[in-house]
């Protein structure tokens, strides 16, 4: 493990918006002090809460955080080392409505409550080509995101892939969940500015690859 991998596992530990799994013990029944309650005791405040899954460096998170100071947003990934660049910047902009968590997407109902999160963002998941369920918009997905979503939640898909796009569509039309609107193509048709504005690391690194980034929004019933 390199230098300065180590470096900033160790300055994770210090950052107030960052909560990693392995500080609790939650399969052995310790509860998450903030499940249910992220917006009165950490967000001191009654706004909406946003999710970006497999967030990485937290480009959109601190983004759409800096668009919207009257929502909150929470990122979540695995890696750690990932999650140091985005806490890192939270902290110098003080973004207090942003925050971080390390842990696997499958483990959310550990740290939220029931009907606590407004909007979800997956943005450029991998689109495991072989693995339909293993996509973070497939039906196996969408069940461990329903009992901590709101009625009338937004999940957004924001992906360069198109075997991922098509997969979305076809899923939607299939388990009757409802539309919002499908961008194929967004950086070549006249759609919300919000979707050109935030760019990830890896959307910039595929844009100069000419590959074409799409977007999809909807809601389950």
């Amino acid at each position: 493990m390199g230098k300065n991998k180590l470096e900033r596992f160790a300055e994770n530990k210090t950052f107030e918006n960052l909560f990693q799994h392995t500080d609790y013990k939650l399969r052995e029944g310790e509860v998450f002090p903030l499940k249910g309650r992220w917006c009165s005791d950490y967000f001191k405040n009654g706004n909406p809460i946003t999710l970006e899954l497999g967030c990485g460096k937290g480009e959109y998170t601190l983004g759409l955080a800096e668009r919207f100071p009257d929502r909150n947003f929470i990122g979540i990934d695995r890696k750690g080392a990932r999650l140091w660049r985005g806490c890192k910047n939270a902290t110098i902009n003080e973004q207090k409505n942003a925050a971080f968590i390390r842990t696997k997407i499958e483990d959310l109902h550990y740290f939220f409550g029931e009907g606590e999160v407004s909007e979800i963002w997956v943005t450029f998941p991998d689109p495991q080509p072989k693995k339909p369920r293993k996509r973070l918009v497939s039906p196996h997905f969408i069940d461990i995101y329903r009992p901590i979503m709101k009625k009338g939640c937004v999940i957004h898909l924001k992906t360069d892939s198109r075997l991922l796009y098509e997969f979305l569509i076809e899923t939607i039309k299939e388990e009757n969940w409802t539309l919002i609107s499908c961008t194929e193509d967004i950086y070549n048709t006249n759609c919300d500015n919000l979707l050109k504005e935030i760019q990830t690391f890896y959307e910039k690194k595929w844009l100069e690859e000419n590959s074409i980034i799409s977007h999809i929004s909807f809601k389950i019933n």
